[in-house]
């Protein structure tokens, strides 16, 4: 905003950084890997345009980037995910790179598309 001050970032004192790598030590990996790809997968997802304001925040740019990235993190991850979670979280990525390809006005390739070079194409 015109004329509004910035304030200078915060700084952590150490007590609050020990804080947290210790609540960071008691999560387990499948529900760190389970969350961060969560997170891709509603940042694709908002990106591609599928929010309630739909358009106001598309940018298929970014979707490209966070649909790749959640790809290469699933399928990284899926054999530690076990498959319960590993198959809901291919459902999801495969819904947002459908979103995407209906999104695009030029279509990709098949097997060209955000994240297709982990997933193999999605149709």
């Amino acid at each position: 905003m015109p004329g509004a001050e910035r304030q200078a970032p915060q700084r952590r004192t150490w007590s609050e950084s020990e804080d947290q790598v210790r609540e960071l030590a008691e999560v387990s990996a499948v529900e760190l890997v389970s969350t961060v790809a969560v997170h891709l997968l509603s940042a694709a997802a908002l990106r591609c345009g599928l929010a309630e304001e739909g358009e106001e925040h598309q940018d298929l740019d970014e979707a490209r980037t966070l649909i790749t990235a959640l790809a290469g993190l699933v399928t990284a991850s899926a054999p530690e995910l076990g498959d319960t979670h590993a198959r809901a979280l291919r459902d999801g990525l495969r819904s947002v790179q459908l979103a995407f390809r209906e999104a695009s006005v030029v279509p990709d390739a098949p097997g060209e598309g955000p994240g297709e070079k982990y997933t193999g194409a999605v149709s």
